[in-house]
């Protein structure tokens, strides 16, 4: 038993031996206030209980030692996290300011621009009205001698106007008087040539009449006759060529059997007497025809 407790004793000075060592070494590492640990002795013990003792004195110290060093790390990290705070704090006020100067330098720099614009665009104007007036003023110089010929040119022509105008007017009268016996002259003129185409007319017509009843006779002529004929007739077209020749015959209306005897007889005649007459000739060359049996 005694033996045991020995070495539990041993074995707990160890592991406080341990950690007095690890925070000598800390305290080596990271300097801090020396504690100095007092033992005050009043009555002579036993070894076993010297050593409890000592073990109690020293897990106290150690404690003590610990929650020093617990808090000297807390107040170091607060320190730290505080020094850090101020640090961003700074460091966004900082930022803050340099973003309040930005803006601050874009303003007056849109502001400068804008005033730069402004003046250009004055200038601008300025330049482009004292143009436009310089320009203005040409014109009116421009348009007041334009006026000044115009109106001498105008005078010139009211002049020359009244010129013409009597001449016009002589020549007017001159062309009147010409018209007038040119007219007269084209009315008697006129006269005569009615006068002789209704003659040429009446000749014409004349001898139109006389070609178709010499037409007519020279179909009768080759007709053959039926008594079943009569009472009948037929509306014939002849197309004539200029020496009489019967180009074409076709019956246009009336008895069949009538119709076809005087296309019998048409082509049979062969030749129609014509006239050499043109103004006749035209009148005959397409004529229609009426063919009455003579029974």
């Amino acid at each position: 038993m005694k033996n045991d407790f020995k070495s539990a004793l041993v074995k707990s000075s160890a592991l406080h031996i341990g950690i007095i060592v690890a925070l000598v070494i800390g305290n080596w590492l990271q300097p801090s206030t020396p504690q100095v640990m007092e033992v005050t002795l009043n009555a002579p013990v036993k070894p076993e209980q010297k050593a409890v003792e000592a073990v109690s004195v020293d897990n106290k110290a150690v404690e003590k030692r610990i929650n020093e060093l617990k808090k000297q790390e807390a107040d170091k990290k607060a320190a730290e996290a505080k020094r850090i705070r101020d640090l961003e704090r700074r460091a966004a006020n900082a930022k803050k300011k340099r973003e309040e100067e930005a803006r601050r330098i874009a303003k007056l720099e849109k502001e400068r621009v804008r005033k730069e614009r402004e003046k250009k665009k004055a200038e601008a104007a300025a330049r482009a009205a004292k143009k436009k007036q310089q320009a203005e003023q040409k014109k009116a110089a421009e348009a007041k001698k334009k006026a000044e010929a115009l109106a001498k040119k105008r005078k010139a022509e009211e002049e020359r106007l009244k010129k013409a105008e009597a001449k016009r007017k002589a020549d007017a009268e001159a062309a009147r008087q010409k018209a007038l016996a040119e007219k007269m002259m084209q009315e008697q003129l006129a006269a005569e040539a009615a006068a002789r185409s209704r003659a040429k007319q009446a000749q014409v017509l004349s001898e139109v009449e006389k070609y178709t009843a010499l037409i007519i006779a020279k179909i009768q002529q080759n007709l053959l006759l039926e008594d079943s004929m009569k009472g009948k007739q037929c509306r014939l077209n002849l197309r004539l060529a200029f020496n009489g020749l019967v180009t074409q015959v076709e019956a246009l209306s009336g008895d069949k059997q009538v119709c076809e005897a005087s296309i019998r007889a048409v082509r049979r005649a062969d030749t129609l007497p014509v006239s050499k007459d043109k103004a006749v000739f035209e009148k005959l060359k397409n004529i229609n025809l009426t063919i009455k049996p003579d029974i």
